[in-house]
């Protein structure tokens, strides 16, 4: 290992020293590591067991408030005002939790939604 570079303790990779001006380069595809260091050869069979269990998705374009009589009079071809803007992303959850954000797309004769944004979870 040269002066310029230091040793990373968690990956055991070699980091350039970026303050003496050293070269960077883009490690392509190194793999998933074990905290042992171990290479993990994962795939989707490895998440077989989960494939079968069900989830609620629900894509929301926006919402409205109003009172149940106001509601009640709503009828075919009613234009209902939401809380969004045209363009605006719409919201993804799963089981009840925001988890992306998305937009609408056409698909042949329907209606879909494609991610845009992944939320990560706050804790």
């Amino acid at each position: 290992m040269s002066e310029q570079e230091t040793q990373n303790p968690e990956a055991g990779v070699p980091l350039p020293d970026l303050e003496q001006g050293a070269e960077v380069t883009q490690v392509d595809d190194a793999g998933p590591l074990a905290p042992g260091g171990d290479d993990i050869d994962r795939s989707a069979a490895d998440l077989e067991a989960l494939f079968d269990v069900p989830v609620q998705v629900s894509a929301v374009l926006g919402r409205a408030r109003m009172d149940v009589g106001n509601l009640l009079k709503l009828g075919p071809g009613t234009v209902l005002e939401l809380d969004r803007k045209v363009g605006e992303a719409i919201d993804i959850y799963v089981n009840n939790r925001l988890v992306a954000r998305g937009e609408v797309v056409l698909v042949e004769d329907k209606l879909g939604v494609t991610m845009t944004e992944i939320i990560k979870a706050e804790k």
